[in-house]
């Protein structure tokens, strides 16, 4: 297979199809914020697993733990918040499975 062609698929299952697979886990959760939130969090999402995927092809997972550390921070005092923290680890280690 034509490695371009494989790097395709692999982002374009990562980023899309991530985004379904992380719907999945958050759902079962049940609604958190607005849509405008919502959005936004999908954007990330997209962001992340785009991120994740090139970092881990070119062998730099230290760089993963900084895009993670960021989004952490910016979400710090939502954090203190126990169903939101869970609802947000689950959001997020569902989207690292998939992009990895």
């Amino acid at each position: 297979m034509n490695p371009v062609l494989a790097y395709g698929i692999a982002y374009f299952v990562a980023i899309v199809g991530g985004h379904f697979f992380t719907l999945i886990f958050l759902k079962a959760l049940g609604p958190l914020g607005n849509s405008v939130i919502r959005r936004a969090g999908a954007l990330i999402g997209f962001l992340k697993r785009t991120f994740v995927l090139t970092f881990v092809l070119i062998d730099q997972y230290v760089v993963i733990a900084i895009v993670l550390t960021a989004k952490s921070i910016t979400r710090f005092e939502e954090l203190k918040d126990r169903k939101f923290a869970e609802y947000y680890l689950v959001g997020t280690l569902s989207s690292m499975l998939f992009a990895h």
